[in-house]
């Protein structure tokens, strides 16, 4: 570790008291810089991403994993410091890679998964019952340092600024996973849920695979910027789309539209659930939402060949990102203003 960061302390913000966003359940801190591990990197933050994941942290509506954990898991930086295994020759990790001070990489909400359970073996470690998460057992990036894993840093493509490739790791890579899981035809018809960061990034990714993307959202802004990146149609949040969907994503946290949702599938159409928590769902009348082989899926997680492929696919298409830059230290109002709805896009921390 350099003796700049050695030596230094580090504004941060903590999660101490999980409950509603208007209480203040976060805490500024001041505290020392974090000492890699062997198989680690510290990474001095350039700007981390405000997913509706940290909101769930913060809220309480996630169970707690780590008590008076740093949030963000969206999270671009520069290493300033390498662990001394890393790239050490005889591992077995096949994402292993060497990294040196001064590259820029990215941390994402996958940490940490066991490697030899089978759901690890046959390429699905997002299910590992041994997984850990960024910013929920570990600590992240709502801090001007954090640490990752090496094998679990991510190499982030060119062209991008700072702001605009951190939502690329979690809304981009989770709005990603979520298509594979929704099976979209070619040149098939997507329903979009909610407009927020990762569904404005996933709407752009179908559109650049010759998908025809409607969008369903309460926030007029949102509907107008959907409209802006080329969806051929944006109405309410329940409303019924002009066309029978072939698939459908919902990314916005409410069970209620899981209804509306599967209404508007065509026969065989697949609705993919992108957040890791949803309110309840009410009662499902089989007739309408789900005979003729309509599915429900959820998605959990990514893997890091998710990430992989998605970064590399936006480093070959330009992908729009819409910002909302804030200082670190008000990463509490950026979570207030994303639970009110306040700003379309996603919220980017700039330390």
């Amino acid at each position: 570790m350099n003796e700049m960061a050695r030596s230094a302390s580090m504004t941060g913000w903590r999660v101490r008291r999980p409950g509603p966003i208007d209480g203040g359940p976060l805490d500024q801190v001041r505290e020392p810089v974090p000492e890699p591990a062997s198989d680690e990197l510290l990474i001095r933050v350039l700007a981390c991403g405000v997913c509706r994941t940290d909101l769930h942290v913060a809220e309480g509506d996630l169970p707690v994993h780590r008590a008076g954990v740093v949030p963000g898991h969206e999270v671009v930086g520069e290493v300033v410091a390498v662990g001394s295994a890393v790239g050490a020759t005889g591992t077995d990790d096949r994402f292993a890679e060497t990294f040196a001070v001064g590259d820029r990489v990215g941390i994402a909400w996958l940490r940490g998964t066991c490697g030899a359970c089978k759901y690890c073996l046959r390429g699905s470690e997002n299910l590992c019952p041994r997984s850990v998460y960024t910013g929920w057992d570990a600590d992240g990036g709502y801090a001007e340092f954090a640490t990752v894993p090496a094998a679990y840093a991510l190499r982030l493509p060119e062209g991008y600024t700072d702001a605009e490739t951190a939502p690329l790791l979690c809304a981009g890579i989770i709005g990603y996973r979520s298509l594979q899981r929704a099976q979209l035809p070619p040149g098939g018809r997507l329903g979009v849920y909610g407009f927020g960061g990762s569904a404005h990034i996933a709407a752009q990714v179908a559109l650049a695979r010759g998908a025809e993307v409607h969008v369903m959202t309460r926030d007029p802004a949102a509907q107008e910027l959907a409209l802006e990146l080329g969806a051929a149609s944006a109405q309410g949040a329940a409303d019924p789309p002009p066309v029978q969907l072939d698939s459908a994503i919902l990314f916005a946290p409410v069970g209620t539209l899981v209804l509306p949702a599967l209404e508007a599938l065509d026969r065989g159409g697949i609705l993919a659930i992108a957040g890791i928590h949803l309110s309840d769902i009410p009662a499902l009348n089989y007739q309408r939402h789900l005979f003729q082989e309509r599915e429900i899926r959820s998605v959990t997680a990514n893997t890091r060949t998710d990430a992989r492929e998605f970064l590399a696919l936006a480093g070959e298409h330009r992908i729009e990102v819409t910002t909302r830059g804030y200082s670190l230290g008000m990463a509490d109002q950026a979570l207030a203003d994303l639970a009110h709805g306040r700003f379309t896009g996603a919220a980017v921390l700039v330390p």
